[in-house]
């Protein structure tokens, strides 16, 4: 696919941000005991006003970018509890994704190995799925073969740093399929068509659960929508947003304008918590470019989350199912912090006959997942799994529903180590589930 042309760089990503957001915050601390990081340590700097503070004093001109800096804004899980706290409607997304990228920009992280990491992630397997989709099928093969087990049984990880032994136990499932295996790219509405909608497939959910993209589809069609869901498909930009690649963000955002005209669409539905938060901010992150604001203005608005649109559009209610679930639903952060989408997925969950919601203690408390901070922040994302995991395991529930695909690979990690069974499911499954029995 050919790359759009992107935009130049900015000189300074806090010194030329709109000034009015950088000093919006009036330093009252009602963020401090929602902040996840700051609950652990109580140091003033691993907070939302103490960061705040680090930005300002950078876009004041009274500070430069430092290691110090930089490390600071990527131990921040980026979970936006701090924005649902703020009296002040401080909107500290838009400062944490700049803080990032100003970081970035400065260098002051660079190395040859995090550059080449960058380099092959960021830059090359997410900028075309194609390619993710291959690594994806090495996994499978990996897998299905049973040379992971047996690699696993042998005792060879054991030759490995303890980091890798612990990244190599978290390696996702890939399953049998992709969402272009399971899904047309139209499906036609079951019964009379009320809506036509647009269906994002993602990039860590296409390879480890297409099925929930199925699930959604079939929902969507069950609910009077026509479903749209091109085979080849983009990533959101979100991953980029969050690790500072400013410029690959806005490139994926005009990709996915072109590809969903949204002037073609009653909603374009994503069911992953971390990238809606982000698929709605399009228009901040086009404001400099007029040759596609006004479409990501008309983007923003037809964005919606699964659970957020079947509240819109009402569900239609499945038959009894016997015998009852107890489940208990975790809200993804990006979900309920982000994009405020709270109460629909609790009414979808409700609206299954037979199944009993059991309301899960600090349920929008950060699992630990946040992207890939279990993979760079390994010691804090395991305290806040551990915390997550006991709540999970106090509600006595035999199923944990969550609407973000790095919360369920948090969670399901956080089951094997335990060594409890239990489900992680995605509530449209529960759903899709009730429709077909």
């Amino acid at each position: 696919m050919t790359a759009l042309p992107s935009q130049p760089a900015r000189s300074s990503h806090l010194k030329d941000l709109d000034y009015s957001v950088v000093q919006q915050c009036m330093h009252c601390g009602l963020c401090l005991p929602t902040c996840p990081t700051y609950d652990v340590t109580k140091l003033e700097r691993n907070s939302p006003r103490g960061r705040i503070a680090l930005m300002r004093a950078i876009a004041d001109e009274r500070l430069e970018p430092t290691k110090a800096f930089a490390d600071e804004m990527y131990f921040c899980l980026g979970c936006l509890a701090c924005m649902t706290a703020c009296p002040a409607g401080v909107n500290y997304a838009e400062l944490f994704e700049h803080a990032r990228a100003e970081a970035e920009q400065s260098g002051v992280l660079t190395t040859p190995k995090r550059s080449f990491i960058r380099a092959l992630t960021l830059r090359w397997l997410f900028m075309d799925l194609s390619r993710l989709q291959l690594l994806g099928r090495a996994m499978r093969l990996w897998q299905d073969t049973g040379l992971q087990g047996f690699v696993r049984r042998s005792g060879i990880l054991t030759l490995l740093p303890k980091r890798l032994r612990e990244m190599e136990a978290m390696t996702p499932a890939v399953e049998a399929d992709f969402t272009a295996d399971l899904v047309a790219p139209t499906t036609p509405a079951y019964g009379e068509r009320r809506f036509r909608v647009a269906m994002l497939s993602g990039c860590a959910q296409d390879l480890t659960f297409a099925t929930v993209n199925r699930d959604t589809v079939e929902v969507l069609a069950r609910n009077g929508c026509e479903v749209v869901t091109p085979p080849v498909q983009n990533c959101c930009g979100s991953l980029h947003a969050h690790n500072g690649e400013w410029t690959l963000a806005q490139e994926l955002a005009r990709r996915n304008i072109q590809q969903f005209p949204p002037d073609q669409f009653d909603a374009i539905i994503t069911n992953a918590g971390g990238c809606g938060s982000h698929l709605k901010h399009y228009a901040k992150l086009l404001a400099d470019d007029p040759a596609y604001l006004g479409r990501a203005h008309a983007w923003d608005h037809k964005v919606k989350d699964i659970h957020e649109w079947l509240g819109e559009i009402g569900i239609a209610k499945p038959l009894p199912v016997q015998p009852e679930q107890v489940v208990t639903y975790h809200e993804s952060c990006h979900l309920c912090h982000g994009q405020k989408v709270t109460l629909p997925p609790r009414q979808l969950l409700k609206s299954i006959p037979s199944l009993k919601l059991v309301e899960l203690a600090e349920s929008s408390w950060c699992c630990g997942s946040a992207g890939i901070y279990n993979l760079t922040q390994p010691e804090m994302a395991g305290q806040l799994l551990e915390r997550k995991m006991n709540h999970v395991l106090a509600s006595r529930a035999t199923t944990v529903a969550t609407g973000n695909p790095g919360c369920l690979l948090q969670l399901i990690n956080g089951c094997k180590q335990r060594g409890v069974e239990l489900r992680v499911v995605h509530p449209i499954t529960l759903l899709a589930e009730a429709y077909r029995r």
